[in-house]
């Protein structure tokens, strides 16, 4: 058999992990809740050891909840940092994995790798650049793809807090973020959906006012993100964005924020082909660490 690679999908709400070489070979696929780190990591080690003591394994990419270092030269290269998950503030994921397989780790967030994975492995993805990809579900967040590799720089690009203009007389919910309150991850991630109505937002009925709220402020984020990047693709996924009609009300929004302004085929004629659900499905992230492991 040739030599395999292991993918690490590291979520705040759950691990996901894969070892394979891409969407068309996954060897053994395996899924359980984010609890202590010890706990989740002894769940991580007894998934990949079998195979490493049997010398099969040629890499791991690891996409985390974060935020994460991704700077090599730091100290805590790897670790998860500042997260509101308590029990992980300062964790070395990266060395930790490292040290327990003997394994080369290629470490990125867990948005990043989703935006690596949809780039790799979905054909008509490989020659736009750049790329994006945002999850909205436990929390929201942006990874950046340019000239084909995920966008790094004083730390990683952290779009999820955008500040978004937030009508209190509309919507007079103060939003969750805990360092800004109103951002965007505040006021339309799943938690600050539960949060402001009450309920898990699957269980909000299609015609509840909260979708409309949602999709305006999912479209303010994409349209900074546009005016920002000027991506030729944006791939909207996560939980909350699987919600039916979601996709269309966002990109309806989203022609209307930019107003003509973006003078581009792709945001007035071909919106559907530009905001897109991931080709890759609920696996865009471990397959994306799969390809960083590749790579």
């Amino acid at each position: 058999m040739d030599r395999l690679f292991c993918g690490i999908e590291a979520g705040g709400t759950k691990f996901v992990c894969m070892i394979g070489t891409g969407p068309e070979e996954v060897i053994q696929e395996t899924r359980f809740p984010t609890t202590h780190p010890d706990e989740t990591l002894r769940q991580v080690i007894a998934f990949f050891e079998p195979f490493a003591k049997r010398n099969q394994l040629a890499a791991i990419g690891i996409g985390s909840f974060g935020p994460p270092d991704l700077n090599p030269d730091s100290p805590t290269y790897g670790y998860i940092t500042t997260t509101p998950k308590t029990e992980w503030i300062q964790f070395d994921l990266r060395g930790r994995v490292q040290r327990a397989l003997d394994l080369p780790v290629a470490f990125e967030t867990d948005v990043n790798a989703a935006a690596f994975g949809e780039h790799a492995w979905i054909p008509e993805n490989r020659p736009l650049d750049p790329i994006i990809y945002m999850t909205v579900g436990t929390g929201i967040g942006v990874g950046v793809l340019v000239n084909g590799r995920p966008l790094h720089g004083l730390v990683h690009a952290e779009a999820g807090h955008f500040a978004l203009p937030h009508d209190r007389d509309k919507d007079p919910f103060p939003g969750i973020c805990p360092f800004h309150g109103d951002c965007l991850e505040g006021l339309a991630s799943g938690p600050a959906m539960r949060a402001r109505w009450g309920q898990e937002p699957e269980r909000l009925p299609d015609s509840h006012p909260g979708w409309e709220l949602e999709a305006e402020y999912i479209a303010l984020g994409l349209a900074d993100l546009i005016y920002a990047f000027s991506p030729q693709r944006i791939v909207l996924g996560g939980g909350v964005a699987q919600h039916a009609g979601l996709h269309e009300a966002v990109r309806h929004k989203v022609q209307g924020i930019l107003n003509g302004y973006i003078h581009s085929p792709q945001i007035l004629d071909s919106i559907r082909e530009f905001i897109v659900p991931p080709g890759l499905g609920k696996r865009s992230g471990v397959l994306g660490a799969i390809a960083l492991a590749v790579d």
